[in-house]
């Protein structure tokens, strides 16, 4: 056994040998930040090479973070295709006179990632073109599609109102989340809420904070769900203007049935009945089917905002027959990985969103995914999913002024403790890099001048 163990670290280590060192820029940026090369995983390629340019820790197991996104959204272009689409389904649970349903109403849901407010309102308006305006039973939503533990939003990082925190959920509406708009106006701070939430009190308590700067603004409003009602306390610093955020301040059923109550209500339709959670009876009837935004469209909110309740969605749809569970999913990947003839050992799977302190992927394992993409003939798909680096997504505002901005596209990921970036960088000969640089350390939120180093060093090569 301590024969294989020392094999193994020779090999590592023979892989490093052959590999560049790192640029002087990039050890200079790590040795200021305090973050020992030990703590990172660094590979650079070029697409189509067979040898990596620069590789540290290369095989190192590391949370990757939100560059775990990046297995999904190629995997599932690969298992369900760029034109994939999902189905929210209404039933009829009784008989429709004139408009009239002498029943009940059932929502059923199959994991559609971005089922908006806006697609919501014309669904439900094409449901009264249909002939339904007055309902008599309940409203029913059947979220039995997803197989899932009891979901708690605050066990990430304590914050459970926060959207990356919401759960996956069958018929997941709007990312469950509310918009709260603050607009100062002089002594007093008025806020706007969207979309409306029927039988949903806001309590405005938030008094004019003091000047105090605008970084980290939104950690002084203190928002409190408590029952029917939003409370929100605390102090808005005005000098900020008019600032928004989204967060999740109830149950995902509770969300669906005030959305519902509003819009319907808007569209001229009553509702008599209550909330009820169940499943369309053996008598009931489809009445209609909506269909999301394909697959195409959906992983570059995934990848370019890095939406981790999105990636949640399709990650449970990878594994997905009769029902999505967790369980089957991972074993979808990793049946998909054996097909590609890909062995990737220490992958640890959890919610393939990367919002997670289990999750693990080594350096040269992501860039061997990211090379196998480059070939695959759906690349151009996976490509434009990724930030461009300083215009879009999360990664608008790096490396702006410099002459790398628009010339990668990058997948970001940060947790406490963990900074990542992956993807393709285009240097100024015209060759296409690999680049993967993941870092597990305390100070992990100071490496990015370290991997922005790297970054700028890979695009100016000739």
């Amino acid at each position: 056994m301590k024969f294989i163990s020392a094999l193994a670290a020779a090999l590592c280590v023979a892989f490093n040998v052959h590999a560049a060192p790192l640029p002087p820029a990039v050890k200079q940026a790590l040795k200021q930040t305090g973050i020992p090369q030990s703590a990172v995983g660094i590979v650079v390629q070029q697409t189509g090479g067979h040898k990596p340019l620069i590789s540290l820790n290369a095989k190192q197991a590391m949370n990757p973070a939100s560059t775990m996104k990046l297995l999904t959204t190629y995997v599932g272009l690969d298992l369900l295709g760029p034109a994939y689409t999902w189905k929210t389904e209404a039933w009829l649970n009784g008989e429709l006179e004139d408009g009239v349903l002498h029943g009940d109403l059932v929502l059923k849901g199959y994991g559609d990632p971005k089922f908006t407010i806006e697609q919501f309102w014309l669904w439900l308006a094409e449901l009264r073109a249909r002939g339904l305006r007055e309902i008599r039973g309940n409203l029913v939503l059947d979220r039995s599609f997803f197989e899932l533990p009891l979901h708690d939003p605050a066990a990430f990082d304590n914050d459970p109102v926060r959207a990356y925190n919401v759960g996956p959920d069958a018929l997941l509406l709007n990312f469950n989340t509310l918009r709260l708009r603050y607009l100062p106006d002089g002594d007093k701070l008025n806020v706007i809420t969207e979309p409306p939430l029927d039988g949903i009190r806001l309590d405005n308590r938030l008094t004019p904070g003091p000047a105090g700067g605008c970084d980290g603004w939104d950690d002084r409003v203190i928002v409190q769900p408590s029952g029917d009602s939003v409370v929100l306390q605390g102090g808005y610093p005005g000098e900020c203007g008019e600032r928004e955020h989204h967060l999740s301040v109830m149950p995902h059923p509770r969300y669906v049935e005030a959305v519902f109550r509003a819009l319907w209500k808007e569209l001229g339709g009553t509702l008599q009945g209550e909330l009820r959670e169940g499943v369309a009876g053996d008598n009931a009837k489809l009445f209609s089917t909506h269909h999301s935004d394909p697959l195409s469209t959906i992983i570059r909110d995934i990848n370019k905002f890095s939406n981790n309740v999105m990636a949640r969605q399709l990650f449970l749809t990878l594994g997905a027959t009769e029902q999505a569970s967790i369980a089957r999913s991972v074993q979808a990947v990793q049946a998909w990985l054996q097909k590609q003839r890909l062995d990737f050992p220490e992958l640890v799977l959890e919610n393939g969103a990367g919002l997670s302190r289990a999750e693990r992927i080594s350096a040269q394992h992501l860039a061997q995914l990211l090379q196998r993409a480059a070939a695959h003939p759906l690349s151009a798909e996976l490509r434009a999913s990724l930030p461009i680096l300083g215009v879009d997504g999360s990664v608008k505002k790096r490396l702006r002024e410099s002459p790398s901005a628009g010339h990668a596209h990058l997948k970001t990921g940060t947790l406490e403790g963990v900074k990542t970036i992956a993807g393709y960088v285009r240097s100024n000969n015209g060759k296409e890099w690999i680049v993967v640089f993941f870092i597990n350390h305390p100070n992990a939120k100071l490496g990015q001048a370290a991997q922005d180093a790297l970054i700028q060093w890979i695009q100016q090569r000739r």
